[in-house]
């Protein structure tokens, strides 16, 4: 009994361990891996995704409107009281043929409860049956309609418009995941710069203090470096709470939910060693490629259709029907049985439409239309305009991040020089605590521009790639 107990026990925390696996599952990236994979997890790329299929089903809808369209149909009534027409009497001879039929069609009316008591001169008549069937088919054919010519010649620019959004949403996605992905390692490398230096000023105190207690240096140089610690400390718990909402802000821009955990794998510096590329100055490109300038385009177009449509809505429209169908009377339902008699009937139509006057209506609506299309080419030019001086910008942003991406890479190895020095000195008797809080100062603060100068390298090279749309985001290019 007890070996089954610790059996169950046993199965049991495995169960739980599996459980505890599933709940802590981690991810872990490079930088293309993680612009990869958040180009499909994304929820923004998702719902661009979603826009191209709904666009790839309008495309169908609207030629499917000049397409044969089939509708079919049943009716069946049943009178649960029929209604009564008033024939005039006049209208019968007095023939006693006659009269023996009004006689026999009085005792019906009676026995279905008709009231007699018609206007005088007036003989009151039920027709029809109590139930009836009805199915019909129709088949319906658009002969000629402008605006579905339109429609038609706008299905590729319709397509074309949820295609390029949907380049556009994967840009600013990978520009937003190499965003996040580089101020994780930005984070990452902080903490560890703090973790470092908060060491090396511990070990300064530590020996300052003992050297203090011996009586060969001041209460001043202690203390000066306790305020160095302290702010070392506030800086190093900044930076680890700055690390935990980086990673949050990753997770998001990969469409990972922020309770699960992600581990970038690349290097700070690694990356932007790998991201510092002076021949991406020299790239041109066709401002028609550049994907604002596609969307302006777009709108230019469907601007352009717009007009199209409304001159169409001017011309005949011109359709054509084929209706089939069977009826059956009864009164009873007997349209089940196989000696049900139904009567057949069949409908040829063409239908033509041809607008003559509207007031001026469609003229209105077609120069709103023609002024909307001037105003999507004004847009169109100034978005060149645009382009060109936003590609020129970034490209000046880039060179300004190489060069200072060098200069802060002279200045880290100066500043480490000059603080190491310091601390000689310091301890040696030259140098006054106040010199050596100075050095370390300026060498946290050659730490930080070194990092941010990585970090801009990497955001300002995806900035102009977006901007050209060179597509070097995927390992398939």
């Amino acid at each position: 009994m007890k070996s089954r107990i610790l059996i169950l026990m046993m199965l049991a925390l495995n169960l739980q361990s599996f459980s505890q696996q599933d709940t802590i599952q981690t991810y872990q990236f490079s930088l293309m891996e993680a612009i990869e994979f958040g180009l499909e997890n994304n929820y923004q790329s998702q719902i661009a995704q979603k826009d191209v299929e709904i666009a790839l089903q309008q495309k169908w809808e609207i030629i499917a409107q000049g397409l044969p369209q089939i509708s079919a149909g049943i009716d069946y009534q049943n009178y649960l009281k029929q209604p009564v027409t008033l024939l005039p009497a006049s209208a019968f001879d007095n023939t006693q043929s006659t009269v023996n039929i009004v006689e026999q069609y009085f005792d019906n009316v009676n026995r279905n409860d008709v009231p007699v008591n018609s206007p005088e001169g007036f003989i009151p008549v039920q027709f029809g049956t109590q139930q009836s069937v009805n199915a019909t088919a129709t088949w319906n054919q658009l002969i000629f309609d402008g605006s579905y010519i339109v429609g038609i010649q706008s299905v590729k620019t319709l397509l074309q418009i949820s295609k390029n959004a949907k380049t556009k949403t994967d840009l600013e996605i990978k520009k937003g995941i190499i965003n996040a992905y580089g101020n994780v390692l930005l984070a990452e490398e902080s903490v560890k710069i703090f973790e470092k230096n908060l060491g090396n000023v511990e070990k300064n105190f530590n020996d300052t203090q003992k050297i203090f207690e011996n009586g060969l240096t001041e209460q001043e140089d202690v203390e000066q470096l306790e305020i160095t610690k302290l702010n070392l400390e506030n800086d190093l718990a900044r930076s680890r709470r700055m690390l935990d909402i980086a990673y949050d802000m990753l997770n998001i821009s990969l469409g990972i939910p922020v309770e699960k955990k992600v581990v970038a794998t690349d290097d700070l510096n690694e990356l932007a060693l790998k991201y510092f590329d002076l021949s991406l100055l020299s790239e041109t490109i066709p401002v028609e490629e550049n994907i604002d300038y596609r969307i302006a385009k777009n709108t230019a177009e469907a601007a352009d259709i717009q007009v199209k449509l409304q001159q169409a809505k001017a011309l005949p429209t011109l359709s054509a029907f084929v209706n089939y169908g069977y009826q059956g009377f009864s009164n009873d339902f007997t349209f089940l049985n196989g000696n049900q008699e139904y009567f057949g009937q069949s409908i040829l139509g063409v239908s033509l439409n041809i607008p003559i006057f509207s007031s001026g209506m469609r003229s209105a609506k077609t120069q709103q239309r023609k002024l909307e299309y001037e105003q999507a080419m004004l847009d169109l030019e100034q978005t060149e305009s645009q382009v060109k001086s936003d590609i020129n910008s970034a490209k000046s942003e880039y060179q300004f991040s190489l060069d200072n991406y060098k200069n802060a890479t002279k200045n880290l190895e100066l500043a480490e020089r000059i603080e190491n020095k310091n601390q000689i000195k310091f301890f040696e008797g030259i140098a006054s605590s106040f010199e050596l809080s100075e050095a370390q100062r300026q060498l946290y603060t050659a730490q930080q521009n070194y990092l941010q100068a990585m970090l801009q390298v990497i955001t300002a090279k995806v900035e102009l790639e977006n901007l050209l749309d060179t597509r070097t985001y995927t390992s398939d290019n």
